[in-house]
């Protein structure tokens, strides 16, 4: 397959700002591609070579991708600074530079989809000495032999700027269009993914093998599992009620969540948005590397201790993910791995079976691993609860314990992949009537500050997540909160993100200085939640022509860089705060 196809495709996707046309254009484009190379054309489209979970990066800075377009088109350095001074999109600048330039092809014929992706892997996985130098020649080499289209969609992969608005969701729609002709068979696909987090996986299955091949996925060791959430709540009663009077409440520990899988001696960790953090707890991964088990998955909370054992802080924790000095931070913070579920043992995948029998099986794992330090690997508290007093209880004992509140779940529940469900429930303080809640937003927009923060941005256009469509809505803007400190390094953040237009999967009815594509979670706190015309999150459903709006927002200095943005506060949720206000206000009035 030609790879002007896919440029092609590319071309009209980043032109749309409608997330049903984007779907349409990729399934479509999905319909033409050999199933040996739809896993590919998938990780491509997305600005990957692989899962995230393998954690290959081509890592091309723009210095030294303009060296490479400098040797493709035998152009001065200056001509790509200067053009791209103008134009701020280095692939803009590569796709006009090579309309000019007399190319000699290093390839016989077109670029074929093979060709680029075997090429931009080899870049990606090259290293050591000389790498700089070869990633270089390889790249000049694609360019050569590029159109001007392929071009400037190959510089902004190698970017990172590829941008097209293209979300997990986007591509299984678009799959379930292409190889069923239903998009209500996403739900299937979507299973598969949330067992093995690899969209490549996923479309090779259903282009070589149909339905049936993809109903028959189970979770596999070595490919995390896309996690559980759990729903929040506002009183211990209310809690118990839902549960029908009988539940297990674990400590909701303030720490990292990490799913660790071991696959004969290796042991791989995997943080919540399915990154592989190993090099930050080679000390947990030593522990979980001693338990007599050869293939296992099982997942919990790593929290940084004290000296006596007691739970520290997250932000403590955090000193923990850095590159250098590691032996360093696992002396001066050390560690450990407190479990709370088991998802595959001894051959076959747990998730099915009901959390009674997975909390079993996890307490004779914890027991039956005798060589490893008690205080690396550990359990989380649960206990049997069958009234609100004792869930308060609890809560005391837990928060006592340095813990954020409790986890309560149903004891027949069973652990459904990527799904957020009131068979957990999560229980905090500040989830209590008359304290407000805090609320994870995406970064969507953003307005150029004035006065001591020129220079910077004054205020953020924040979005809630609307799983049912894959789209993000509009909800507030926070300008309070921010040091300078947090305004500087948001820009930062944020620079590798902007995009010229609001993305495809953004509902927007303001205007915003920039758009970006919805990467960044932010924590905020707010008064309350009201009505509003001109936000998008939950329109219509409270009251024709409005949606809800958070009143005086501020930031709690808190990023979640542990929360991908699809992990973001729903606007379903939003719709029940709001919903447990008008509940408050009656009874109070």
């Amino acid at each position: 397959m030609q790879f002007e196809v896919i440029a092609e495709a590319y071309n009209r996707m980043s032109q749309t700002t409608s997330r049903i046309e984007l779907t349409k254009i990729l399934s479509e484009v999905l319909g033409l591609v050999d199933a040996s190379l739809i896993a590919q054309v998938c990780y491509l489209t997305q600005g990957k070579l692989h899962p995230d979970f393998e954690g290959v990066e081509i890592g091309m800075a723009d210095k030294m991708v303009s060296r490479a377009v400098q040797r493709a088109y035998n152009v001065r350095d200056a001509t790509v600074n200067e053009s791209l001074r103008k134009l701020g999109d280095m692939g803009s600048v590569v796709e006009k530079i090579s309309k000019g330039a007399v190319q000699e092809s290093l390839f016989p014929e077109h670029l074929t989809v093979k060709q680029v992706y075997d090429t931009l892997d080899q870049i990606a996985k090259t290293s050591g000495k000389g790498s700089s130098d070869y990633r270089i020649q390889r790249l000049a080499a694609l360019l050569k032999s590029a159109t001007s289209l392929e071009a400037k969609f190959l510089t902004r992969f190698v970017t990172g700027n590829l941008r097209l608005g293209v979300a997990d969701y986007t591509v299984l729609d678009a799959l379930a269009i292409a190889f069923t002709g239903d998009k209500t068979n996403r739900k299937l696909l979507e299973r598969a993914y949330n067992l093995t987090s690899d969209l490549g996986y996923v479309a090779q299955l259903i282009s070589s093998n149909g339905l049936k091949s993809i109903q028959r996925v189970k979770a596999t060791p070595g490919k995390p599992i896309r996690p559980m959430l759990a729903e929040r709540m506002t009183s211990s009663q209310t809690i118990i009620d839902q549960m029908n009077g009988h539940a297990a409440a674990e400590y909701k520990l303030d720490g990292e969540r990490i799913q660790a899988h071991k696959v004969g001696g290796k042991v791989s960790l995997f943080s919540r948005r399915l990154e592989k953090i190993d090099a930050h707890y080679p000390d947990v991964s030593k522990s979980i590397g001693l338990i007599d088990e050869e293939n296992l998955i099982i997942e919990g909370e790593v929290v940084a201790l004290d000296s006596s054992g007691k739970y520290l802080p997250f932000q403590e924790l955090m000193h923990r993910r850095r590159k250098y000095g590691i032996e360093e931070a696992i002396e001066r913070y050390p560690a450990a791995l407190n479990v709370f579920d088991v998802l595959y043992l001894r051959g076959q995948q747990t998730l099915d079976r009901p959390y009674t029998e997975r909390r079993a099986s996890l307490e004779d794992l914890v027991r039956s691993a005798k060589r490893i330090d008690p205080l690396k690997l550990l359990i989380v508290p649960a206990r049997s609860v069958q009234s609100a007093r004792e869930i308060d209880s609890l809560m005391t004992e837990a928060l006592s314990a340095g813990c954020e509140g409790l986890v309560i779940k149903s004891l027949d529940s069973t652990y459904r992949a990527g799904a957020r469900e009131f068979s957990w429930i999560k229980f905090k303080p500040e989830y209590r009537p008359g304290v407000s809640d805090t609320i994870d937003l995406v970064i969507v927009g953003a307005n150029h500050g004035q006065g001591r923060r020129a220079g910077h941005y004054g205020a953020f256009l924040l979005a809630a997540y609307d799983k049912e469509k894959d789209l993000f809505r509009t909800t507030t803007k926070v300008g309070t909160g921010f040091t300078d400190a947090d305004l500087e390094h948001l820009s930062k953040m944020l620079s590798e993100f902007r995009v010229d237009k609001k993305s495809p999967r953004l509902d927007a009815k303001v205007s915003s200085d920039d758009w970006f594509e919805p990467k960044i979670v932010i924590e905020v706190l707010a008064s309350e939640i009201t009505l509003s015309p001109i936000y998008t999150a939950g329109l219509g459903i409270l009251r024709k022509d409005s949606g809800l709006a958070l009143r005086f927002p501020k930031f709690t200095g808190k990023i979640r860089e542990d929360k991908a943005p699809e992990d973001a506060t729903t606007v379903k949720e939003l719709v029940e705060m709001y919903q447990k206000q008008i509940r408050q206000f009656k009874a109070s009035s």
